[in-house]
């Protein structure tokens, strides 16, 4: 926890959460899209019934509409990232990072697929300052992504941090932002 009104823990807001009533057929349902870490399932009291639902099937829908859809590769910024969508995503080439934080500073390398001539849709779960999507989409473009687009189901901004991804924020150009769905945020980085 570094700012006031932080939630310090998962296990702290699944307690919280868990003191909503119950309701009149038993234990109220409550729906999570894509939950960070899959141990966070059990924190929650037995007032509530978690319900965990994914945003990948909006994504492979959409993927599905796209003219170069033959051609689309998954990345996946991180091995946690990886280790919660990559069953979901199996049928389409993936390209796995490494992210190492030094400070402020994010390292990202490919650790494993080719990004080559490709349409990289980075996945992940959760952006905050969207550092590490700009790091990543560098590192794809350098090793010959034909385009870069970024989907991720929970986007934090803190700070006013989504707008490096505005068309007019004079940083760069090549980053632009297609838009929200609901919860679903999706960037699209552009090489």
């Amino acid at each position: 926890m570094e700012d006031e009104g932080d939630v310090a823990t998962a296990f702290t807001l699944a307690r919280s959460l868990s003191h909503i009533p119950i309701s009149r057929g038993g234990p109220t349902s409550l729906v999570i899209f894509d939950i960070h870490a899959l141990q966070e399932r059990f924190y929650f009291g037995d007032a509530i019934l978690p319900c965990f639902e994914s945003g990948i099937p909006l994504l492979k829908s959409r993927l599905q509409e796209l003219p170069d859809s033959d051609n689309i590769a998954i990345a996946f910024p991180d091995d946690g990232a990886w280790k919660r969508f990559y069953k979901q995503l199996q049928h389409f080439p993936m390209i796995i990072c490494n992210k190492v934080r030094e400070g402020d500073q994010r390292i990202v390398r490919i650790k494993e697929g080719d990004a080559r001539g490709r349409h990289v849709v980075i996945v992940d779960d959760l952006v905050q300052s969207g550092g590490t999507l700009i790091e990543c989409q560098k590192v794809l473009a350098a090793h010959g992504a034909a385009k870069v687009s970024a989907y991720v189901t929970h986007g934090i901004f803190p700070n006013k941090s989504w707008e490096k991804f505005k068309p007019d924020n004079g940083a760069c150009d090549r980053i632009r932002t297609a838009g929200q769905i609901g919860w679903q945020t999706c960037v699209s980085l552009f090489s």
